[in-house]
């Protein structure tokens, strides 16, 4: 009896959540069995349940909307952000696909099979075909006499000429203050902003930071509106591309998610760790090339992972700051000079600042004031070496078309262990009298 009365009240807690809070909702949801969860949302009424179904794990909501009876789905599925429904049901294998289409009205149907066709990094994937769009010669009255039937949230509308092809956008504030005679066409502050719907998600990022829109029409190959890609979908593929980049700076494929299969995993990121493989044998071929004067002086060993870590410290936050002026369009080709100098500027003097610490706590630990010397030496010349390979390989890679993000971190890797294990041998070998 207890524990038939847990579940009622866990029942009663959820069916709370997905009225006032559907995040949470989903979270709780995301944890039970789908056919559970199926039940639980028809106890819903659709436009509540349908901010919970968008937020639930992909894998989750595809077999949450198979558990769904026929009826329901058919309330539901209309009221999803298309590009979210289209990408969850993607995800089923193409007769239970089928059917579950089958069961919409041909419109909503044609519409997420349309947006199946997109590759799934592309404008057209993330848009929303439902536009709302007006001729030029419409007066801002009949226009917000349609909008009020249409009942959605919109940030903007835009106006086409007869073929369908933009002509610019119309915000919905200055719509609504608008002389209720006015024209649209006399409402667009000028030439609209769109992405062609085949356009790359890293392009409608840059499109977004570029023009800082709250909705991005998407068009066709004739510049015809098909769609748009509302604020919140902007938002999020924003925050995609800056953490893609996170993943792809450590040779982690922009494809992988948290739950990717391991073998996924594996195949993406095992090219990636065989060529930083080679890079740590280039490091340890520097080191071997010093061997005599590390047998003689075995002290260097001990301080070679200081010298080491810190240029690779210094030149991670120059890259950092560099892929993140590039990634905000910040750097120019006019720039590029002016950010390598500050980099390698605030390099030196760290690593002047850094020697002085450095080199009193190695005369403390070891009485020599020769060792004390070439650490200290040792710890300018790489940071400041790493500072410029960490501001100048991105922008290179860029400057010759490459994804900065790709392989930035492993040339940076290698050029900072390199340059810290040459330094400090380097000068410790010809110091050697001193040490």
């Amino acid at each position: 009896m207890i524990r038939h009365d847990d579940d009622r009240a866990a029942r009663v807690m959820t069916r709370a959540l997905i009225e006032i809070d559907p995040g949470a909702a989903a979270d709780v949801l995301d944890e039970l069995p789908p056919r559970e969860t199926a039940a639980l949302l028809e106890e819903q009424a659709a436009e509540h349940a349908a901010p919970v179904v968008q937020r639930l794990r992909p894998g989750t909501a595809v077999d949450v909307l198979v558990a769904l009876s026929d009826g329901y789905f058919q309330q539901l599925v209309p009221l999803l952000e298309p590009a979210r429904a289209a990408a969850v049901l993607a995800r089923l294998d193409a007769e239970p696909r089928a059917g579950r289409l089958g069961i919409l009205d041909p419109r909503t149907a044609g519409e997420l099979t349309a947006l199946m066709t997109y590759p799934s990094d592309s404008a057209g994937s993330l848009m929303d075909p439902r536009a709302t769009t007006f001729r030029p010669d419409t007066a801002a009255r009949d226009a917000l006499k349609q909008l009020r039937a249409l009942r959605q949230r919109i940030s903007d509308v835009f106006v086409v000429d007869g073929d369908g092809r933009l002509i610019g956008a119309v915000s919905l504030q200055d719509l609504a203050v608008a002389e209720p005679a006015t024209a649209l066409r006399d409402l667009v502050p000028g030439a609209g902003v769109a992405v062609p719907a085949t356009a790359p998600e890293a392009e409608v990022v840059a499109t977004l930071e570029r023009s800082r829109v709250t909705s991005l029409p998407v068009v066709d190959f004739d510049g015809r509106v098909i769609g748009v890609i509302r604020h919140q979908a902007l938002v999020r593929a924003a925050q995609a591309d800056a953490t893609a980049d996170l993943q792809t700076m450590v040779g982690v494929s922009r494809e992988e998610r948290a739950l990717s299969g391991f073998g996924f995993a594996v195949r993406r990121r095992l090219p990636w760790l065989s060529i930083n493989l080679v890079t740590a044998f280039a490091a340890a071929a520097v080191v071997g090339m010093f061997e005599g004067t590390i047998a003689r002086f075995t002290a260097l060993a001990v301080l070679l992972p200081v010298v080491a870590g810190q240029s690779g410290n210094t030149g991670a936050q120059a890259l950092a700051v560099t892929m993140r002026g590039l990634a905000l369009r910040e750097i120019t080709p006019r720039r590029w000079l002016r950010v390598v100098t500050k980099e390698v500027l605030a390099g030196g003097i760290n690593g002047l600042a850094i020697s002085l610490l450095t080199g009193a706590a190695v005369l403390l630990w070891s009485h020599s004031g020769g060792l004390a010397l070439v650490i200290g030496l040792a710890m300018i010349v790489s940071m400041t070496i790493a500072a410029f390979a960490g501001a100048s390989v991105p922008i290179v890679l860029a400057v010759f078309g490459q994804d900065p993000a790709s392989a930035s971190s492993i040339i940076l890797t290698t050029v900072t262990d390199v340059v810290g294990f040459l330094s400090f041998l380097g000068l410790a070998t010809v110091a050697a009298g001193m040490l």
